[in-house]
């Protein structure tokens, strides 16, 4: 016991114990895992001597693509994109290379789709047919993407969009543009093929036994990611700007030793899978200095989805995300909800997030299996959050009912493979000016969030914190200014809850309402209740045996 004692007191300093092979790793805040970088000959390659032209008429997809070729061929460099702009198709990077844009460069790529091949890809955790990304690379060791310049990946003339994100002026100027309008007179295509390929159903996915030339009907439908990296080491991003994509902005997948420092990425917010960052089951990842302002998730983690994602079994893991701010966005810092081969040891710290729908956003299902442990964040300041400041949700795109919904009457599931796991995050020094609702934390029946410990956070929002379905949960030093009166807490079938200088700024009607007979040992300590009518209530088989309130 007193060994376990230890080991949450370090793991609440930021400090974890990996187990090795051969040794132990400690990291913690002052000894962060690291991620090593590239280095390059001299060596400069300007695609202007291949024949490459900035007049934005142009398409210089050759002579981009044989510079970064011949550099590499020569023991690699720097391939040099000077001022100007740039059409181009599909750049396909190689070892040792460098590919610098120079300030006020401009990367225009086509919005020629014949210019993109279909290819066998990944998308949302699962093999799957995509066309070519505007930036690629396999199977590659030492490379990069420097400069000022802007890589833009003409993603409006791939992209759906749904009528509710735009204003009335901008649907009529979309509209009357080309393409056409759904069934539903909702959404707006860019041609039959896409529309024709979202109305088949799995045809995202690669189906065995099928080629290529088997979706070229509709081949609109698989939109690109822009910079896709497949299996390379040794990776450096900085300083340039990425935006427009036609999907994910920036993925790498299954790489190792990625650093990406003071980039920008921009996606407008109408921009369906507009993702800023998704790594995917990437080891020693850092990700600082950047912004990103996108259409879906910012700042995302992942590693694989369902049954696919636990037989490639590659967890997401030693990463440190710091100095970075989220403006519109699905999440700030997500992880999932494509999350089955694993996420552990990620550290982030000293980040901002300013309008994003989520704060925090930590997701999954049933059916995705994995385990995520060994989250550390700290320093994160918030404004405007349009939903959750801090979320745990085991219900991604699923329907989950509280008691009340169900007259108390739960069902449990088997654990299986596909349950997954979330325990063992560290949070603090949280910050929110402005959400919807505080918190919620929601497990399942037959899997508890669990080991979840908050400290010094401090939200005004609308609504107070939901508690369902967890276990070991620690908030220590929470202070929530809320308008709904009643309840601040809601907890519901959860257990070895703890609240510790809890302090509600506004009155509120209850203070804790306790719910689920599953719902024990729930202590409050070091808590004024004065600000409440009732103390807490007790429904659906709670009792007042289980709960312990003290100042």
């Amino acid at each position: 016991m007193k060994r376990y004692q230890k080991l949450l007191a370090l793991a609440l300093l930021g400090v974890v114990f990996i187990e090795t092979a051969n040794a132990q790793e400690k990291y913690s805040w002052a000894n962060l895992p690291q991620s090593a970088l590239p280095s390059f000959k001299k060596d400069t390659f300007n695609v202007v001597s291949y024949g490459a032209r900035p007049d934005g008429i142009t398409l210089n997809t050759l002579p981009i693509n044989k510079a970064i070729a011949d550099c590499s061929a020569k023991g690699g460099g720097v391939v040099l994109i000077p001022q100007g702009v740039w059409l181009t198709g599909p750049i396909v990077l190689k070892n040792n290379v460098n590919l610098h844009a120079a300030s006020a460069a401009l990367i225009q790529f086509t919005g020629d789709k014949s210019q993109y091949p279909l290819v066998e890809g990944n998308f949302e955790g699962k093999k799957s047919i995509r066309n070519q990304s505007p930036i690629s690379g396999s199977d590659l060791s030492n490379i990069a993407i420097t400069g000022k310049g802007i890589f833009d990946a003409r993603g409006e003339v791939w992209r759906p969009v749904k009528k509710d994100k735009l204003t009335e002026g901008e649907w009529k100027t979309l509209t009357t543009s080309g393409g056409l309008v759904g069934p539903d007179a909702k959404t707006w295509y860019p041609s039959k093929g896409y529309l024709k390929g979202e109305k088949e159903p799995e045809s995202t996915y690669f189906k065995e036994g099928k080629t290529l030339k088997d979706y070229e009907a509709v081949k609109d439908f698989f939109r690109p990611n822009m910079l896709v990296l497949n299996n390379c080491k040794k990776i450096l991003i900085q300083g340039a700007t990425f935006q427009n994509s036609a999907a994910w902005g920036i993925h790498p997948i299954l790489c190792e030793n990625l650093t990406i420092d003071g980039i920008q990425i921009r996606n407008l917010p109408s921009a369906q899978n507009g993702d800023g960052l998704d790594i995917e089951s990437c080891t020693y990842v850092t990700v600082k200095n950047s912004i990103l302002d996108v259409g879906d998730d910012g700042l995302c983690i992942k590693s694989g989805k369902d049954e696919e994602g636990r037989a490639r079994g590659k967890a997401a893991a030693y990463i440190v995300i710091q100095n970075n701010t989220v403006y519109r966005a699905h999440g700030g810092f997500v992880i999932g909800s494509e999350m089955s081969g694993g996420a552990h040891d990620i550290f982030v710290s000293d980040c901002t997030f300013i309008g994003t729908d989520i704060g925090l956003r930590f997701k999954t299902a049933r059916g995705r299996g994995g385990i995520v442990e060994n989250i550390f964040i700290k320093n994160i300041g918030m404004h405007n959050v349009v939903h959750d400041a801090i979320l745990f949700d085991m219900y991604y795109f699923a329907k989950a009912q509280t008691l009340a919904q169900t007259n108390g009457k739960v069902d449990i599931p088997a654990v299986d493979a596909g349950t997954p796991k979330f325990r063992k995050f560290y949070i603090n020094n949280i910050v929110c000016e402005g959400a919807e609702r505080a918190m919620l934390i929601r497990g399942l029946p037959e899997m508890s969030i669990e080991d979840i410990f908050l400290e010094n956070v401090s939200i005004r929002s609308h609504r107070g914190a939901d508690i369902m379905e967890a276990k070991n949960v620690s908030l220590k030093n929470v202070t929530l200014q809320c308008d709904e009166s009643s309840p601040l807490i809601n907890i519901e079938n959860s257990k070895n809850i703890a609240f510790n200088q809890l302090k509600a700024i506004n009155p509120v009607d209850v203070l804790f309402s306790i719910n689920g007979d599953r719902s024990k040992a729930i202590t409050v300590e070091k808590t004024d209740s004065s600000t409440a009518k009732t103390s807490a209530t007790f429904n659906y088989g709670a009792t007042k045996s289980q709960f312990e309130i003290s100042r």
